[in-house]
């Protein structure tokens, strides 16, 4: 199928002839600007998570460690989506950063797509190459963060404690071995911002709607996609109900934005067995980075 480019196009007249002339590509100021923003806000952030003493000043950059790895993370997550796109000839537009008063400073970063996905080999490599690529960077950042952590005794007075993935749990035993049960691990700023990174990718690859784990079950699965969304929302509920209720607010989300996932020109088109195996993957990193209580108080 030809692809239809809807960049404007000048017809320009010159010496009594018509030649097409391409606009001269913007800046992406607005792009740029909300980039060096979430700099700042996540760097802030950081440096928050290094004050021991309430008597301390801020030292701005202390949060460097954590700012980079995060946002690393979410460069290499957006630009697997973006790149993809551009190969596909899906208009997708350059990451938008989202700073954010959190306490990381960041509601993470989007790509806006201009037309929808007509094929299962675009959704494949366009809803997986982005998980992928966050998490191959979360990995060496994880096992720096979690081999420079500190122990500590467990205190009921202390701050957020941080569900395990079994990523995580695979990492902390293979560094540390099994913790003692009276201590816990205090993860350095760029462990934790592996974390959020593999915490984000399993959002992203919930199998619902037009997430990155829906494009990919639909893809590989599009009857058993059917099937499953409907009970996947219903099972946000119920973990929300039972652990950490921001599922249920991402369970409406999903709700709202709709479940069904657009369909493709060619429902029944086979796909390579290399595009299964990236998909089959995606899915996996899905299994082993998904915390049902991400957050817990003490």
């Amino acid at each position: 199928m030809d692809h239809f480019d809807s960049k404007i196009i000048e017809l320009q007249e010159k010496d009594g002839e018509f030649r097409f002339i391409e606009p001269k590509k913007k800046i992406p100021w607005l792009n740029i600007f909300l980039f060096v923003l979430t700099f700042f806000t996540t760097t802030f952030a950081g440096a928050t998570f290094n004050i021991k003493d309430p008597s301390e000043g801020l030292n701005f950059f202390s949060g460097l460690p954590f700012s980079i790895s995060l946002l690393t993370i979410l460069l290499f997550h957006e630009f697997g989506h973006y790149l993809m796109s551009k190969k596909h000839n899906v208009p997708a537009s350059l990451p938008y950063f989202i700073p954010a008063p959190s306490f990381i400073g960041t509601f993470g970063a989007i790509i806006k797509m201009r037309s929808v996905i007509t094929d299962k080999k675009s959704l494949i490599d366009i809803g997986a190459t982005g998980p992928i690529a966050g998490f191959i960077v979360s990995i060496p950042l994880l096992i720096y963060g979690i081999a420079n952590s500190t122990m500590s005794e467990i205190k009921s007075s202390s701050g957020i404690i941080l569900g395990d993935s079994l990523l995580l749990k695979f990492l902390t035993y293979t560094i540390w071995g099994k913790l003692p049960e009276n201590l816990d691990l205090i993860l350095h700023p760029v462990a934790f911002a592996g974390w959020i990174g593999t915490f984000v990718t399993a959002m992203n690859l919930i199998p619902v709607g037009q997430l990155d784990g829906g494009h990919i079950l639909y893809a590989l699965f599009p009857k058993l996609y059917r099937k499953l969304s409907f009970p996947l929302i219903l099972g946000l509920f119920l973990i929300g109900y039972l652990g950490w209720e921001g599922w249920i607010f991402w369970g409406f989300l999903l709700l709202i934005l709709g479940r069904n996932h657009p369909p493709v020109i060619d429902e029944e088109e086979k796909l390579p067995l290399s595009k299964k195996i990236v998909g089959l993957i995606a899915l996996i990193i899905f299994v082993i980075t998904f915390v049902p209580v991400p957050f817990k108080m003490p």
